[in-house]
């Protein structure tokens, strides 16, 4: 099925505790190609919640998630499209701590078919390309919390995704590596494409994206419903 948009939100909910507590409460949203959304709220709005749905590591209770006109609730490898559609970076960057900076880069490659050379090379030209010529065989806990996050960047780029997803990405940063991470963010989406979702709580870092889509509890605010 083709459809224009990238990804499509209709009427989604999310509900956990057994009803509890609605995290989603009737989104809808569309997310076209090429763009660079912030999704921005305060903590607990269902903002996080919205983009782990995006990224086929929760399912929606009630409503409509579609990925390029397919529901990504029905994939039936939700593991194969995180590993071929999405890159993801995380606030806590997620690195093995006994794997060195090019070997946590070459993980979403494995079972990708690569030769360990192809994946070595690809993960080296990936920790050029956000800085980090000098620091293949650095371990984790030697390296720097921007760094780090560095090298989750090149990670979440290692299977070129067409889509790639970042919560809270600054949010153990000092403001300067924030705004290194976000000038790496927007140089490697104008450079690809795609598409960028980024949640974040910060006025400064949503400001560098083309869109906004703000939420309050589990809703989207109505002036930033999509056009």
């Amino acid at each position: 099925m083709h459809s224009d948009h990238v990804f499509e939100a209709q009427e989604l909910g999310k509900e956990y505790d057994g009803g509890q507590v609605h995290a989603l409460r009737g989104v809808d949203a569309t997310i076209r190609d090429g763009e660079f959304i912030a999704i921005v709220g305060q903590s607990g709005c269902g903002k996080t919640t919205l983009l782990r749905m995006l990224g086929a590591l929760d399912r929606p209770t009630a409503g409509q998630l579609l990925y390029r006109g397919e529901p990504i609730p029905e994939l039936r490898d939700p593991s194969a499209y995180r590993a071929r559609e999405v890159g993801f970076v995380f606030q806590e960057f997620h690195l093995l701590p006994t794997f060195t900076a090019i070997e946590n880069v070459q993980l979403p490659m494995l079972g990708m078919g690569l030769s360990a050379d192809r994946r070595r090379r690809r993960a080296a030209q990936l920790l050029e390309a956000v800085g980090l010529k000098h620091r293949f065989d650095h371990l984790p806990a030697k390296l720097s919390g921007g760094e780090r996050q560095r090298v989750a960047i090149a990670r979440s780029l290692a299977n070129e995704p067409p889509v790639l997803l970042a919560d809270e990405p600054t949010g153990n940063l000092d403001s300067e590596n924030a705004e290194m991470v976000m000038d790496l963010l927007n140089r490697i989406h104008r450079e690809r494409g795609g598409v960028l979702v980024l949640v974040t709580h910060d006025a400064a870092v949503a400001a560098h994206a083309s869109r906004q889509i703000e939420m309050k509890d589990g809703r989207i605010a109505p002036c930033y419903q999509s056009i």
